[in-house]
Formats: structure tokens, sequence, C-alpha cells
């Protein structure tokens, strides 16, 4: 049975099962509630994708801004695909 970890986390069974497979707590919790449904309309995140460009067609600077807005450690010593695969991992 999963562990109940309150009314920020809406799926507690994936969450747990993200964090098993070494998602942070931040990104554990931000897809399964994401993925929770929610009701009203809204489609999962799965399903709204899609909107933004790849990482790869965006400029070095851009993907240091997006780094920084997020707070991913050591971004201005990365080069433009480890900061690329820093933001699809964090």
């Amino acid at each position: 049975m999963a562990k109940n970890h309150g009314p920020t986390v809406k799926s507690d069974k994936q969450y747990e099962a993200l964090r098993d497979q070494g998602a942070s707590k931040e990104k554990a919790a931000r897809i399964a509630n994401a993925n929770a449904g929610g009701g009203g309309g809204q489609n999962p995140a799965s399903k709204r994708g899609g909107k933004a460009g790849a990482y790869e067609d965006r400029t070095k600077e851009d993907l240091l801004r997006q780094a920084r807005k997020v707070g991913i450690e050591g971004r201005s010593k990365m080069t433009k695909s480890e900061l690329a695969s820093a933001l699809r991992n964090h």
C-alpha cells in the first residue's frame, strides 16, 4: 500500500514508484500530479506535451537561462549538450 504523501501529491503510488527509480521529490510529485487526471476536462501531461521545441534547437544562452530558472547547479561550466541533458533529467 502506498504511503500518504499529503494533499500535494495526487497519486501516491506513482510518486513512490518514481522515487524508487531515482527521481527527485520535486520531479516525482510533478509527474504524479500531472498524470493523476484531475478531471475538469484536462488531459494528462502525456497528452498535452510537445509544444516546446527540442533543446537542441535552442541556443546555449536559452538553455542557460532555463537551467538558472529551474536551479541546475554547475550550469555555467556545461556544454550545450550537457545543459540539454540536465534539463531533460531535472
